[in-house]
């Protein structure tokens, strides 16, 4: 058995899911994939079980009634992984804005110490592809920010590329976990810093989907903004239970 899970959470991503998955399972090391995908309407799930059909012992698929939010994704796919033994558990989007090939950098970076390995895009200067300036200056900001809050020294806190050892989901409650959109990266980091978790930054270049939209909004970006400080308060306030 694999002892690496690769979670992709989708929701409408026909045009990615097939390419994705085929790529992962086509490095030299072997990953297991697990799609949580949120009932897309246009057949995700279907392609990827057909693609079962090709890797039965490596693809997995977890089919949710409705769109959920990311985070609450990730947390059904490392509860998965987890009953099931997985030793390094891997967050990746299907749109090849992370490249299936850091897979095995983030892998390295924790079999030589790390207990979260994050793909950068900010450890050595800005390395995103594709985004137009208002984008990175927003999410480049949001990162300065997320620092300036939790005292994390991690350049890039809102990633959704990493790796966790097993025992950093074992330790970290999931079901205390209270964001559902993309300030989900940022709470996982932040608990996993509390418990003096080592979180090493591996730098990657970040390309800018080309198939499919984006599911980045207005209320995602007010959840980050707004709920960072929340968590901040919580954790002081409610230290035992964080």
């Amino acid at each position: 058995m694999a002892d690496g899970l690769v979670i992709i959470p989708t929701f409408n991503e026909i045009e990615n899911i097939e390419a994705i998955t085929k790529t992962v399972f086509d490095l030299k090391k072997d990953f297991h994939v697990l799609v949580v995908d949120d009932n897309s309407p246009d057949g995700t799930a279907d392609c990827v079980r057909t693609l079962q059909t090709e890797y039965p012992d490596r693809l997995f698929l977890e089919v949710r009634k409705e769109k959920s939010g990311l985070g609450t994704a990730y947390i059904h796919g490392f509860k998965w992984a987890l009953e099931r033994g997985y030793e390094y558990i891997f967050e990746m989007d299907a749109d090849f804005s992370h490249r299936p090939a850091d897979l095995s950098r983030l892998h390295r970076a924790c079999l030589n110490g790390a207990d979260v390995a994050v793909g950068s895009r900010y450890k050595k200067g800005v390395n995103v592809v594709n985004w137009p300036l208002a984008r990175i200056l927003l999410s480049y900001g949001a990162s300065f920010y997320v620092k300036l809050i939790t005292g994390m020294k991690v350049h890039d806190p809102t990633a959704g590329f990493v790796c966790y050892k097993r025992n950093v989901l074992e330790t970290i409650n999931l079901n205390n976990v209270r964001f559902i959109g993309y300030a989900f990266q940022i709470e996982m980091k932040y608990r996993a810093y509390l418990r003096k978790f080592k979180i090493e930054e591996v730098s990657i270049i970040f390309t800018d989907r080309v198939n499919g939209k984006s599911k980045m909004n207005s209320a995602i970006i007010r959840e980050a903004i707004f709920g960072v400080i929340a968590m901040k308060f919580r954790s002081i306030f409610f230290k035992k239970s964080f």
